[in-house]
Parts: structure tokens; C-alpha cells; sequence
């Protein structure tokens, strides 16, 4: 028989192809050495990085199905393929100075690198985990969440010791070397496994695992109501958290009075909250439920969005925004789960790349429509009270999506006792 792996090294491989891929959350650390170095705006450079995150969106949907038919291993691979290609590419623009290579190879080549890593190894782990799914797909979304806070100083290291180009040469040799060597343990279980003691706590009673609603391919999903209510429930989440992203730092400064330096400190403790939202949320919704972690997110910030614009005590301000950054990284590391509850592992990465186009539109939107309102009021309070607003529509979101599932899984317990029942008559 051939030997099954650990499926905690298929968790920790997982790990480090999102540790690798995660690195682009620090890409403000190249802003002011490529401003001094090359003349150019702050918008010019952080355009780079709103492309890659709307080409990963898109990647993930349009790569789903490649990621389903080769599987995780090859995907992965193509990913450090992508991700190496696009980082040290990079190098090259900045030898040439010139922005459109920047955007050719990190936002365009490099983005895709990043949506085929992200959902690469997240339903392989699902079908690894049918008994903690919710920590599964945390644990490596978590990696995404805390890779800034790991890449970010090495690449200020690098920059000051090497420059900026052999800083991407250095920096995308590893990340292809690290994601290429992850991908090679990745593997889906073999067919009818299920972890040790699985199957027979299932059967005596001790371990209760509600049947996945339906067992849909990529194509039924998105013609159900569900798939559409999980969308706008995570593009909300994701269009109001990364607005905060976005302008932390000078809002806290101008809410709170905060110094500069003060205001830089918290902005890296938000990169701790947004990573361990994401394994902590995610595993407590093996726990209470994927439906209950998200009306909890909605709930928790529609309550912290509507106080942020008046608080002006630096403490009360600093919990408020980590708390919105836990729910804001734990809507990401809850999705996958929720998926595979709602529409079974069949295609789960495809149906995840499908919904993370909501990302790619939310990282368009958010500081977009924050910048616009600001640039127009010089206050916050509007953008705030838009974005309390825009809560109040996901919690009812969430509400909704409950009954259909309620009903949904009458439908299912009727099916079942009607086969139960021919199954008795048959018996006699």
C-alpha cells in the first residue's frame, strides 16, 4: 500500500507557499526608497500593488479549474513559476526605471503568481481536515496575514545593504525556491481516507459532522443565491478593511492626536491582529459555526466602524482597529470552509477563486472610495458611517444566508429520511 502523508506537512507546505506569496502586503516598504531613488509619485508605486491584487482576484478565477484538474503540486509549482518570475522581473524594471515593467512583472506577472499560490493548496486542505476544516485553511491563510511581518524588515535590510533591484533579484530567486519546494509534498488524500478514529467517533456518536449541503461543480455554484450572498458578504469585509489598511496611520494621527511614530507602531501591530484573526476566527468556527463567525464579524463592525470617527482616546481608537483587522482577517481564512459547507469539495478551488474576485474588486474600491470622500470633506466621519452602513446590509446578508441554509437542509433531511424509509421497505 502506498504510504499516506501527514497531512500536518501538507498544512505546513501549505504555509509556506502563503508565507512566500504573503510578502506583498510589505510592498509599502519599496515606496520611499523608489520615490528618493527614481522620481516617482507614492501613486505610481502603489499602483504596482492594487495591480497584483486585482490580477491575483481574477487569476484564482480563471486558474480554478487548472488548480482542480493538474492539482496542488503542479499548481504550485506554476505559482513559483509566477510569483519568482514576476518579484525578480522586477529587479529588471528597476534597472531600466521603467513603471511599465514594475507593472508587467509584479503587478501582472507577479499577481498571477499570487491567486494561483493563494487557492493552490486551500481545497487540498480541506479535503485533508474534514475534521477541522476551519483551522485547516487558517493555518494557511494565517501565513499570508503574517508574512509582512517577516518580509518587511528583510527587505528594509536589503534595500539599505544591496539596493533596491538586487533586493527583488535575492528576494525572488527565494520566494521561487521556498514555494517550488513546499509544492512538492502537496497532494490531495487518497480516495475514502479520513484521519484516524475519524470514521468510528462518527458512528458512535461523539464526533457529529453535519453533511456538506450539496456537492456542486464550479458552474452550479455560481447560479445559486448563496454563492452571490457570499460574495458581497466577503467584498464588503474585504472593501472596508483594506480602506482602514490603507490610511491607518494618518487617521489615527488625525482622530487621536497619535505621533507619527506612535501611529507606525500600531500600523505594524495591525499586520499581528490581521494574521492571528485569521487562524484564530477560522478554527473557532469549527467550534460555533461558519454562519455565526460571520454575523460575529458583521456585528462586531458595525458597532467598531460607527465609534472610529469619534474616539478620540489612542487606546479605545487602537482596539477598535484590531478588532475590525481580526474580522478582517478572519472573513479571508473562514471563506474556504464556508465554501466546502455549502457547496462540497467537488470544486471547492474553483468556486474560492470565483468568489475571490470580490477581493479583487474590493482592493479597487476601498481606498479608492475612502481617497475620493476624504479628498472631498477633509474628515473620515462620512467614509465611516458609509462603511457602518454598508455592515448593516452584510449582517443582514449573513441573516439571510442562514435560511436558506435552514431550508436547504430540511430539503436534505427529508431526502434522507425518504431513503431510509425505501431502504426499510426494501429490507422487509
Amino acid at each position: 500500500m502506498e504510504k499516506v502523508k501527514n497531512r500536518w506537512l501538507i498544512a505546513a507546505s501549505a504555509v509556506g507557499i502563503h508565507l512566500s506569496i504573503g510578502s506583498a502586503y510589505a510592498w509599502s516598504v519599496f515606496t520611499n526608497p523608489m520615490i528618493e531613488r527614481y522620481g516617482w509619485t507614492q501613486t505610481q508605486v502603489s499602483t504596482a500593488f492594487s495591480i497584483a491584487i486585482f490580477f491575483l482576484g481574477f487569476s484564482a478565477a480563471f486558474m480554478g479549474r487548472f488548480v482542480e484538474k493538474g492539482g496542488p503540486r503542479k499548481s504550485g509549482m506554476l505559482a513559483a513559476l509566477f510569483f519568482g518570475v514576476g518579484v525578480a522581473g522586477s529587479g529588471l524594471a528597476t534597472v531600466m526605471e521603467s513603471l511599465f515593467l514594475l507593472y508587467l512583472f509584479y503587478g501582472i506577472i507577479g499577481g498571477i503568481g499570487l491567486g494561483i499560490g493563494y487557492i493552490a493548496p486551500v481545497s487540498t486542505l480541506v479535503k485533508w481536515f474534514p475534521d477541522r476544516r476551519g483551522l485547516a485553511t487558517g493555518l494557511a491563510i494565517m501565513g499570508f496575514g503574517f508574512a509582512a511581518m517577516i518580509s518587511g524588515p528583510a527587505i528594509e535590510a536589503l534595500i539599505t545593504s544591496v539596493g533596491i533591484a538586487n533586493t527583488f533579484f535575492i528576494l525572488g530567486t527565494i520566494y521561487f525556491v521556498v514555494m517550488t519546494a513546499s509544492a512538492q509534498y502537496l497532494a490531495p488524500p487518497p480516495e475514502g481516507w479520513a484521519p484516524k478514529g475519524f470514521i468510528e467517533k462518527q458512528e458512535s456518536g461523539k464526533t457529529k459532522i453535519k453533511p456538506d449541503l450539496s456537492q456542486l461543480t464550479a458552474n452550479e455554484a455560481v447560479k445559486t443565491r448563496r454563492f452571490w450572498m457570499l460574495w458581497f458578504m466577503l467584498f464588503i469585509n474585504v472593501t472596508c478593511g483594506i480602506a482602514i489598511l490603507a490610511v491607518a496611520s494618518p487617521m489615527a494621527q488625525e482622530i487621536t492626536g497619535m505621533t507619527a511614530v506612535a501611529a507606525a507602531a500600531m500600523v505594524g501591530l495591525l499586520g499581528l491582529f490581521n494574521g492571528g484573526g485569521r487562524i484564530g476566527w477560522a478554527s473557532l468556527s469549527d467550534f460555533i459555526g461558519r454562519p455565526n463567525v460571520y454575523t460575529a464579524f458583521f456585528v462586531i463592525q458595525v458597532i467598531a466602524f460607527g465609534l472610529l470617527p469619534f474616539t478620540s482616546n489612542a487606546i479605545l481608537f487602537q482596539i477598535l482597529l484590531f478588532a475590525i483587522l481580526t474580522c478582517y482577517g478572519g472573513g479571508f481564512a473562514s471563506i474556504p470552509a464556508y465554501i466546502g459547507d455549502l457547496f462540497g469539495t467537488k470544486q471547492l478551488g474553483a468556486i474560492h477563486g470565483y468568489i475571490l474576485t470580490a477581493w479583487a474588486m474590493a482592493g479597487v474600491v476601498g481606498p479608492i472610495l475612502l481617497s475620493l470622500i476624504y479628498d472631498n470633506t477633509n474628515s473620515y466621519t462620512l467614509t465611516m458611517t458609509i462603511f457602518t452602513v454598508m455592515f448593516v446590509i452584510a449582517l443582514g446578508i449573513s441573516l439571510w444566508i442562514r435560511v436558506d441554509i435552514k431550508r436547504l437542509r430540511g430539503q436534505q433531511d427529508k431526502v434522507a429520511v425518504q431513503h431510509a424509509t425505501a431502504a426499510t421497505q426494501e429490507a422487509e
